[in-house]
């Protein structure tokens, strides 16, 4: 679809009603409503709207603001301004252990990831501590883009002892996954939530405004025989996800 079928910006000035700042955002807004302009799309340049809706930088500024603070456009430095899909919110409850992978699919999402990066590294020393790894051992490091239905929805960075994980190439989707076929499982993990703040880096690849706010869910999974199988490190788009706990009260 040409671009002046997706946003008539010729028509504007004909518009009734409203300052055209107004005008324009609410025609912006309609094309992302209407599908007309989809998740990742490019809006044209500043410059290029204004030119063709024979308005001011100024109010095409306004109205891309508004929207950018209403979350349906993000701005990214060095690349122009871009549609962002609403996410529809799912809850995690935090009485039970699961990989990502398991959670999408219980939820009838199709899981995926991007791979940023994976190998096999010598271990900080706080890896060192917390997996209790010996002086000669080396580490497994997996740093994956998560994502639900093609769209992404954290930002997760694992590590664990590379005799657990020789190959981190035989991962796929679900790390989990991989690690049973080697009859490897988790039998409990003590998690951390945070709230932080994304750098520009993190907020370009979840695809949310600069400046967001995540969850931080910070993991030590273990073995039933008491070793550290993982530590990972997962950053949740705060729009995507509620993280839910059950409390009793007790006798």
């Amino acid at each position: 679809m040409a671009m002046e079928e997706v946003l008539p910006l010729a028509q504007l000035q004909a518009v009734r009603g409203g300052p055209l700042y107004l005008k324009l955002k609410n025609m912006i807004e309609d094309a992302v409503v209407s599908g007309r302009l989809k998740h990742g799309d490019a809006l044209p340049a500043e410059r290029d709207i204004a030119d063709e809706a024979a308005i001011s930088r100024v109010t095409v500024r306004k109205a891309i603001d508004d929207l950018v603070d209403q979350g349906l456009l993000v701005r990214r430095r060095g690349s122009g301004t871009f549609v962002v899909k609403p996410v529809p919110r799912m809850q995690q409850p935090l009485t039970r252990l699961t990989s990502f992978s398991e959670d999408m699919r219980r939820r009838g999402m199709v899981p995926g990831s991007r791979w940023l990066d994976r190998g096999i590294f010598d271990p900080t020393s706080e890896e060192t501590m917390t997996l209790g790894l010996s002086g000669t051992a080396r580490v497994c490091r997996i740093t994956r883009l998560r994502t639900a239905n093609d769209m992404p929805i954290a930002l997760e960075r694992t590590s664990l002892a590379d005799d657990m994980l020789p190959d981190p190439d035989v991962v796929e989707n679900s790390l989990y996954q991989a690690l049973a076929q080697r009859n490897i499982r988790p039998v409990r993990a003590n998690q951390r939530i945070c709230a932080v703040l994304l750098k520009d880096e993190e907020t370009e690849l979840l695809g949310v405004p600069p400046g967001s706010a995540a969850l931080s869910v910070q993991r030590i999974a273990y073995l039933d025989s008491g070793r550290v199988m993982e530590v990972s490190t997962a950053l949740y788009r705060s729009d995507a996800y509620d993280l839910v706990a059950e409390l009793t009260i007790g006798a």
